[in-house]
């Protein structure tokens, strides 16, 4: 079950044999099945989720009872409430299950003891955090200023396995769009 997970540390970092074998014994692994919850809004985010197989969400719901996505995450993906499993603090968002899902889970303790046992993961999630940091600010500005195509093109350039596994309504409100912008948007696309 740790082949997609240490294929992705590997991508990133080197790891021993001896080391890959140790960061194995910090994850919890733990299946989903489709409309499963790992977070709900108010709980306090407990762990960080590594996808190992399947697709997750993470989304809130305004007072109108819209929902807004803020994440998928695929196979080879995290998927967190951050800022809820840092700070403690109760999260505002939900984690759900779009399809049977399969993910390695690490909690706030053994996140620390793996640090200290195998060093060198914290390089690993720098990178992570790092490249985390770079996407969110690339989305935040592409909202602000691309129109609603454009944010539709920069999606299925870079994501062609989700547009194929995900809703359409849970796709415009990824992009922040109503359902109707999505589908004028693509049969423009489509017809061009």
């Amino acid at each position: 079950m740790f082949e997609v997970l240490l294929g992705n540390i590997n991508k990133k970092i080197s790891l021993t044999e001896k080391e890959q074998e140790l960061v194995k014994t910090f994850f919890i692994p733990k299946k989903l099945r489709r409309k499963q919850f790992l977070l709900q809004e108010g709980e306090v985010c407990q762990y960080t989720a590594f996808v190992e197989k399947g697709l997750l969400r993470s989304y809130n719901v305004d007072e109108k009872g819209h929902e807004h996505v803020l994440q998928f995450a695929v196979e080879d993906w995290w998927i967190a409430d951050l800022y809820s499993f840092l700070t403690g603090e109760p999260s505002g968002y939900n984690i759900d299950a779009l399809e049977d899902t399969e993910l390695l889970l690490i909690n706030g303790s053994s996140y620390e003891a793996m640090m200290e046992a195998v060093p060198k993961m914290e390089r690993y999630f720098r990178i992570l955090t790092q490249n985390s940091l770079v996407a969110t600010q690339r989305r935040l500005s592409g909202n602000i200023s691309l129109s609603a195509e454009e944010n539709y093109k920069q999606l299925i350039a870079g994501n062609t396995t989700i547009l194929q596994r995900v809703p359409q309504h849970m796709i415009a409100s990824f992009l922040g769009i109503a359902p109707e912008t999505l589908s004028r948007v693509r049969r423009q696309m489509t017809g061009k």
